[in-house]
């Protein structure tokens, strides 16, 4: 019997609820020293000076270092368009441009003598005006990078053409937030480095080791073979840990100047502050069409806050324009963007990426426009979407979906919620004058996973067979929570019929696995899956052979029974041989590698129902339920995927109506502390209800899409919607997220009068 589509539980988890994680704070390397940042209390100003005399006296102080001792190269920037000169340094040098931003680093015996010296180190700034909003920076009153001559750190030009709104009967325009957010994750960033001789030993908490030494060896110059990095387990990423920061990158210098090994762990505090945060858009949308609710026209400029060194953040409208037109059938549609850098934390990716921002914009817009020609937004929606395909789909900007049934997963959510009676509860209290409202907002949505380059998307396999019949498979993925081991060992054990708890699942060592992939962008069973898959597969051929032998026959006509994990000839199962005959058979390891490529990316896709409670005296809403459909293709273990949807359902609910990275006029974080910063908890939240679908990607063998990002794809804008609709009998049109209480009082206040 296959293990594919059943509940396995997570192997992980005894070791994680027993014995516990090994995370890099959790290492002690001998004689290991501890570094601490001192970091700018000002957004924007010079650095007129530097006195580490104190520090360098306090006890345990073993090096004070600051931006100009450093002979090292710019953080390696990895998307490209961005001005060389507004490359960011390990640490600050003559300017600093956030709250936050390291300008020196004490290394100490201990973490509170550090601390403490890191406190004495005087600097002093002459300030500069900050840049803080996107309007201020739009101004160039005040630049960032002089060299660069404006705040303007890329753009995309208006494609694929200007959208023709001349013959709407109905246009409807909105400026939309969509917020800035942390990633928050559980783990805040961490790092260790040990030179052996010219050897550099580097444990880093991050979404891959291979992306890792690429950057130490680009910043230090050194040999690829002269660096190991090692990420043990990591307690969560969302993006944000997908490439080394600053921080991390300078470790290995201060563990070569003082000569022993050198830790570091960021506070919760500094991780609010100093690690990317994500989203930060600004949408000016406009939408338009008939009042019998077909849309025909369809525009969005977009300009996003890239934060104070541009980066992953200043790319991600990017993103946002492959997946323009969402799940609807439209051909007269406009995009256009504009990044800017702000004195304010750098942005990155953070769980979607760019597919979130251009979702919540074109749901928001199909909602606001349903609204204005007076029909139920379910209805707007089965008119414009594109219909059932399952030969690849071409949309006005070129994107290529490979398969998908959007109204059908529509009208999934809507059985599966009951809409006609929600509808129909909803009129019954409005017409009683309750003070406690319904709302119910939906969403579809289809968004881009898996994207690699021009030949496409790849990852490293390799499944070698022990002497004890038992197996050992080397990944090139890094897992942070998905369940990779427990998912790679069923689909080796479906292939090889070796059990899984005789599977060992290797990862995020880069001296047993060549690759420099980061794990994000939903890509792991689809591409790292795929790549066990198939290593399994050469592994089965290769010992096919040796079965041949063992059985005295021709190998053409020796198969493998994957529900016994036995070798016999081909109508005779009586006469076989196992996986132990096979090792001790041979006299070296007999393994199977691949290196799998997906050529092209999949395209999950979905729908979700928000239903929501809003208290019109206190603008206090409650989530009551939430139904999501979520189309991931084949699915491998469906526990594992409903893990990952009920992950991404938190965070998406969590910036409709909580979480908000928030600054004042001068910079400074109003949100440094989980007091302040709203991360939702499972108290703000139901239990979701999900509804399965799955269309197969023909992709890849295994013809599974991606998961990690679906949720949060599809239930923001489902919440949002939901909170407006609640209050839209009032003559509300629209409220930014988060849609705290004081914003959706403000709003009904507003609308009543």
């Amino acid at each position: 019997m296959s293990l594919l589509g059943n509940r396995v539980r997570r192997i992980e988890d005894q070791a994680m609820l027993t014995a516990g994680g090994t995370y890099v704070d959790d290492l002690r390397l001998d004689g290991a020293a501890v570094a601490v940042f001192v970091r700018s209390p000002i957004a924007h100003g010079l650095i007129e000076s530097i006195d580490p005399a104190d520090a360098l006296a306090s006890p345990g102080v073993l090096a004070v270092v600051v931006g100009s001792d450093l002979d090292l190269g710019t953080v390696p920037n990895p998307v490209g368009g961005c001005p060389a000169e507004a490359g960011r340094p390990l640490l600050a040098v003559g300017r600093v441009r956030f709250v936050g931003e390291p300008v020196a680093v004490v290394v100490a015996d201990h973490l509170h003598q550090a601390t403490d010296a890191a406190e004495q180190v005087v600097v002093e700034y002459d300030p500069l005006p900050p840049v803080i909003t996107l309007d201020q920076a739009a101004s160039d009153e005040v630049l960032l990078f002089d060299e660069v001559g404006t705040n303007v750190v890329s753009s995309f030009p208006t494609a694929p053409g200007t959208a023709d709104f001349s013959g709407c009967d109905v246009v409807v325009t909105q400026r939309i937030v969509n917020q800035r957010v942390a990633a928050a994750p559980i783990e805040a960033r961490a790092a260790a480095s040990r030179w052996d001789g010219d050897r550099l030993l580097h444990y880093a908490s991050s979404q891959g080791a291979g992306v890792v030494k690429s950057h130490i060896t680009e910043v230090y110059g050194i040999d690829h073979d002269l660096v190991r990095v090692v990420t043990p387990d990591v307690g969560g990423g969302f993006g944000a840990k997908g490439f080394p920061h600053p921080e991390e990158l300078l470790i290995p210098d201060l563990a070569r100047r003082v000569g022993r090994p050198v830790r570091w762990a960021e506070t919760r505090t500094e991780n609010l502050m100093a690690m990317l945060h994500g989203r930060g858009q600004e949408q000016n949308i406009q939408i338009g069409g008939t009042r019998d609710g077909d849309i025909t026209a369809w525009r969005i400029a977009v300009r996003q806050d890239a934060g104070a060194y541009p980066s992953i953040g200043a790319a991600l409208p990017g993103l946002g324009f492959f997946m323009l037109t969402g799940t609807y059938d439209l051909d007269n549609v406009e995009f256009s963007s504009t990044s800017l850098a702000t004195n304010t934390t750098p942005m990155g990716a953070f769980r979607g990426a760019g597919r979130p921002e251009a979702a919540a914009a074109i749901e928001r817009a199909v909602d606001l426009f349903a609204a204005e020609v007076g029909i139920d937004p379910a209805e707007v929606r089965r008119r414009n979407l594109v219909a059932p395909f399952s030969e690849p789909y071409h949309t006005a900007v070129g994107t290529v979906y490979d398969v998908g049934d959007y109204p059908g997963a529509l009208e999934r959510v809507l059985e599966a919620a009951g809409y006609d009676d929600l509808r129909a509860e909803q009129a019954e209290r409005r017409q009683r004058g309750d003070r406690r409202v319904l709302g119910i907002g939906l969403a579809t949505y289809v968004e881009i996973t898996a994207i690699g380059g021009p030949e496409g998307s790849n990852e490293f396999g390799e499944i070698e067979l022990r002497s004890d019949g038992s197996l050992v498979a080397r990944t090139g993925s890094t897992p942070y929570g998905q369940g990779h081991d427990t998912t790679w060992a069923m689909i080796i054990s479906d292939r090889l019929g070796i059990p899984i708890d005789r599977i060992e699942v290797v990862h995020g060592d880069t001296d047993l696995i060549p690759t420099d992939n980061v794990t994000g962008g939903s890509r792991s069973v689809q591409i790292a899956g795929s790549a066990m898959h198939d290593a399994a597969g050469r592994l089965a051929d290769r010992a096919e052979a040796i079965a041949a032998r063992l059985l005295e026959a021709a190998e053409a006509d020796v198969t493998l029974d994957a529900s016994t994990g036995r070798f016999h000839v081909v109508g005779t199962p009586a006469r076989s041989v196992g996986w132990t005959e096979i090792a001790d058979a041979t006299d070296e390891p007999l393994s199977g590698l691949s290196q799998f490529t997906q050529a092209a990316p999949s395209f999950p896709f979905g729908a979700h129902c928000a239903v929501v409670e809003v208290d019109l005296d206190t603008g206090a809403t409650t989530l009551v339920r939430l139904v999501a459909v979520d189309d991931c293709g084949s699915i491998i273990n469906p526990l594992l995927a409903e893990g990952q949807v009920h992950g991404g359902l938190a965070q998406g609910i969590a910036q409709a109506l909580f979480e908000q990275v928030s600054h004042d006029g001068d910079g400074n974080l109003l949100t440094a502390n989980l007091a302040d910063y709203t991360a939702v908890s499972a108290a703000e939240l139901p239990m979701f209800e999900r509804v399965e679908m799955q269309t197969p990607t023909p992709n890849n063998p295994l013809g599974a899409k991606g998961i990690g990002e679906s949720a949060t794809i599809g239930s923001t804008p489902a919440v949002q919607n939901a909170v407006v609709d609640a209050v839209s009998h009032l003559g509300v049109r629209h409220i930014d997220m988060p849609c705290t209480p004081e914003r959706v009082w403000e709003a009904v206040r507003a609308a009543v009068g």
